[in-house]
């Protein structure tokens, strides 16, 4: 008999710490974990997220995240299957890269084989990994990662005239995909100021130098905690990045947060909240021309606005997603 409702997200060997969302999203706070990405989906139905299979067990549908070790999720799903739950599976990391990474080798690849083989549903955070689900499982669908849009304590809007200049969205010089180097020199070209967070410390620092941005032009930042970057990132007129790692989307959904625009990316939430400014398809020019526009045409940039609140309560909030996961997931309730 099933003890807990909602869908439970599990992350064996993982290292987020068990999290009950019954009563909701919560409120923002540096002590817990966002209910965002993965933690969202558990959120959005008032589950859980896990880190062992046998407290998962107590729901009746469990979302097995796949991470480089692949023999944790096999013994879960062994666990999860004696137990007759409902078992999904989805790639905890699944940037394109990612993905390709975690599959390098011929042994992860027949244990990927065997995992799929054994769910009942692959759920994809992302639509670029629709063939490689369906190529080796029984069925699988997209979902994008939810949003609490719908919760107040989760609006970190500010007011028109407090956004002032551009937050990169990106910030690793490392992987290529990211495509950080050629935002921030684009972003150099704009006449506004920018903030770029340094997650590197002393080398960040030397590699932002070599850029050769004007003192007054360039605000770097250290890492600071989740609420205390929406508040920072809100402060802003919008997010730049070039990121064509087709991601979930995490910094547009923080955006959706923000209620600013994000121009660049091809991620999930990119595609879905921002047609008109994503990355899939349009090349970095027309993106700085995008740019330029939001800096430069105000009707054009509260249409934009406009526009991301109007289709991220529609199809990313979390009674969105919630609809979407009921229709495919046993436990799962309707409100």
């Amino acid at each position: 008999m099933r003890t807990l409702s909602g869908l439970a997200v599990l992350n064996p060997g993982g290292r987020d710490p068990d999290q009950s969302f019954a009563d909701g999203p919560g409120e923002p706070s540096e002590k817990v974990h966002a209910p965002i990405n993965y933690h969202g989906y558990a959120a959005c139905t008032r589950g859980a997220f896990y880190r062992t299979a046998e407290l998962a067990a107590q729901h009746e549908s469990v979302l097995l995240l796949l991470r480089n070790n692949l023999d944790d999720a096999r013994r879960a799903i062994e666990i999860l299957k004696a137990r007759g739950c409902f078992i999904a599976i989805s790639f905890k990391e699944s940037g394109t890269h990612q993905v390709a990474n975690l599959l390098s080798r011929p042994k992860r690849i027949g244990l990927f084989r065997e995992i799929a083989a054994a769910a009942d549903l692959c759920v994809s955070s992302t639509a670029d990994l629709l063939p490689l689900y369906d190529a080796v499982s029984k069925r699988a669908v997209f979902v994008p990662t939810p949003y609490p849009l719908e919760f107040e304590s989760w609006n970190f809007r500010q007011p028109l005239e407090n956004r002032r200049g551009v937050l990169i969205g990106t910030r690793e010089f490392s992987v290529l995909s990211r495509n950080h180097f050629l935002a921030l020199a684009t972003a150099k070209t704009l006449a506004t100021p920018i903030t770029v967070m340094n997650p590197d410390g002393k080398a960040g620092a030397r590699a932002l130098e070599a850029l050769n941005f004007a003192t007054d032009q360039l605000n770097i930042l250290s890492p600071m905690n989740y609420p205390s970057y929406l508040r920072m990132m809100a402060s802003h007129r919008f997010v730049l990045q070039f990121d064509q790692s087709s991601v979930p989307g995490q910094v547009a959904g923080d955006t959706l947060l923000c209620r600013i625009p994000t121009v660049g990316g091809n991620g999930a939430i990119e595609r879905i909240a921002f047609p008109a400014l994503n990355g899939h398809g349009h090349g970095f020019d027309e993106l700085a021309a995008l740019a330029n526009r939001l800096l430069k045409e105000e009707k054009f940039y509260q249409d934009q606005v406009e526009d991301l609140e109007k289709i991220s309560n529609e199809r990313l909030s979390f009674g969105a997603v919630r609809e979407m996961l009921r229709k495919l997931l046993p436990g799962i309730s309707a409100g």
